[in-house]
């Protein structure tokens, strides 16, 4: 693909970026079989090949519109393009750069604007969230449709285990939303590495990865989000923390993307490069002590496993805990079409709640497709997106499984 940048971006690393991922676009239209939102709606326009075209045509000067932002905003950044593209496209990459520059010029309106607003203000904040989701609770008949079939009731947490003189430490990720929504997830992980003579060091002062600023058009506050975890994160890793364990998939792939993000920063390019080193999903660990690990002793045998694309697309996992969980006792059951998003995609499922909806049925179709007794996940967006409609348990792939 030719390539005729605008003077505004051209020079900086960020065009030159830009520049060479379009460059290696071919418009083969491999990826159109792949991506959600175009065989959903069947319009050029949404898909990889048209929004790549959409970016190239604002960073080459066209001014952008509200028809283009609405394409992009379409766009669930699932990736599954990437992993189809003969050409190695990163078209997530291209497509946060889109949004970023596409968010300045064109201004929201009205009710669209204070949504993004309210989810940028809220969600990275564990206790504001909490608190509003246990308000939500308990005032559920009064909150609107939309927003009630999304507060889940509490469930019970095992205890985190005590302080342990184990030798070996890692640290861990607690995520944002994910300890309202899920408190069993995180306790659970801790039991597990404890288990396996692993200590957890808790750095509560981290809380939201950067993803939903990354996402949302708001790069400069998910970087400052990112320099505030590393600095935490840092006196730890100068301790000898082994690894920093993500088990939730959306925020591991952006904490693995730490390195890139903040490449051009020199002050931070060298530390969020051995975060990214460091970054590593629960699977990455547990399979080196398959041999340890059992199912749970009240877990369902009966498996289908639904693969986040930030897991197989992002972070280039696909089909690993599947085989964990078959080699320690499980039944996994087939999951067709297994590459196609659920729809939850971070907020998507706030934003564009009618294709989001689309897509979960598609894939509650698809991972019954086996009888299941269970499903299970490794992502709290694609838990409780697929929870809300879904006939059997959702649950957290870490909590169907013990150190036997």
């Amino acid at each position: 693909m030719q390539t005729h940048l605008a003077d505004f971006i051209k020079d900086s690393a960020a065009g030159q970026e830009a520049d060479a991922i379009l460059r290696k676009c071919t418009h083969c239209g491999f990826c159109l079989a792949n991506c959600p939102t175009y065989r959903l709606l069947g319009d050029e326009l949404d898909s990889p090949r048209g929004r790549i075209y959409q970016i190239k045509q604002v960073l080459e000067g066209e001014a952008p519109t509200e028809s283009i932002q609405l394409h992009l905003d379409r766009c669930l950044t699932c990736r599954a393009c990437e992993t189809t593209c003969p050409s190695g496209v990163e078209y997530g990459r291209l497509a946060d750069l889109g949004r970023e520059i596409v968010e300045e010029q064109v201004p929201r309106r009205g009710l669209q604007r204070w949504v993004r607003t309210g989810l940028r203000t809220v969600l990275p904040r564990p206790r504001l969230f909490g608190t509003l989701l246990t308000m939500g609770r308990l005032t559920r008949p009064l909150v609107p449709g939309p927003l009630r079939k999304k507060i889940r009731p509490r469930r019970p947490a095992p205890a985190w285990p005590s302080a342990s003189t184990h030798s070996r430490f890692v640290l861990m990720l607690e995520g944002c939303v994910q300890p309202a929504l899920e408190p069993p997830i995180n306790p659970q992980t801790a039991r597990l590495m404890d288990d396996l003579g692993i200590a957890v060091k808790r750095t509560t002062e981290v809380s939201c990865c950067g993803a939903i600023d990354q996402h949302l058009g708001a790069s400069e506050a998910a970087k400052a989000r990112i320099r505030s975890n590393i600095d935490a994160w840092w006196p730890h890793i100068k301790a000898g923390a082994e690894a920093i364990v993500v088990n939730a998939s959306g925020c591991g792939a952006q904490v693995k993307d730490y390195g890139h993000l903040l490449a051009d920063d020199p002050d931070y390019a060298e530390k969020a490069a051995r975060v990214t080193a460091l970054a590593i999903d629960p699977i990455e660990l547990l399979e080196r002590h398959a041999d340890q690990l059992a199912p749970a002793d009240d877990a369902p045998r009966r498996v289908a496993f639904q693969t986040p694309c930030t897991l197989q697309h992002a972070q280039k996992l696909n089909g690993r805990v599947d085989a964990l969980m078959a080699r320690i006792g499980f039944d996994m059951t087939p999951v067709p079409d297994a590459h196609i998003c659920c729809g939850s995609a971070g907020t998507y499922s706030v934003l564009q709640p009618e294709m989001a909806e689309q897509l979960r049925t598609q894939k509650l179709e698809n991972l019954n497709t086996g009888e299941p007794q269970v499903i299970a996940t490794a992502n709290i967006g694609c838990l409780t997106h697929l929870d809300e409609a879904s006939e059997i348990p959702v649950r957290h792939w870490l909590e169907l499984i013990k150190v036997a």
